[in-house]
């Protein structure tokens, strides 16, 4: 049983978040997963146009709803800064992407200074869409692709 803490914006559960999500419950192994959420304040920085944090949410417990192996208990709360909980609570895992490795990096050297464990970094590359290129909620908002990476155009 682990304690693994996974983060996002979720704008759409694409092929990328489900991946994500799924090894975080087979790391939890019976244990705990803890979901971060980006707050739409925080959100709105990174994109041009959010869907609204509890329509994320919500999309988000729909997904995990149907994973059949689920056997961890899981939490979803709203982050309001990069690190969240994560910062000051113990875990054995984060699960990251490819694209956000180097903010799990500064995350341990942060919790170093406060005297505390780092987090084992768990990261997961990102799935390719048809294109060879990644599977982003960017470019499903842009019309290119859509939650499984297949081209639009």
């Amino acid at each position: 049983m682990a304690k693994v803490a996974v983060g996002g914006t979720f704008q759409y559960i694409h092929d990328g978040h489900k991946k994500l999500i799924n090894k975080s419950f087979e790391l939890a192994n019976d244990g705990q997963v803890d979901i971060g959420i980006t707050s739409d304040e925080m959100a709105r920085k990174q994109r041009l146009k959010v869907t609204d944090y509890n329509t994320r949410k919500k999309n988000l417990v729909n997904y995990i709803e149907t994973l059949t192996d689920k056997n961890s208990s899981y939490q979803i709360f709203k982050l309001t800064d990069p690190y969240g909980p994560t910062l000051t609570d113990d875990y054995d895992y984060i699960v990251v992407s490819s694209k956000t490795y180097e903010s799990a990096l500064e995350l341990n050297k942060l919790r170093q200074k406060r005297g505390l464990e780092p987090i084992e970094i768990l990261k997961i590359e990102c799935v390719m869409a048809e294109d060879s290129l990644p599977i982003s909620s960017t470019r499903i908002m842009r019309g290119e692709i859509d939650i499984h990476g297949n081209l639009k155009y």
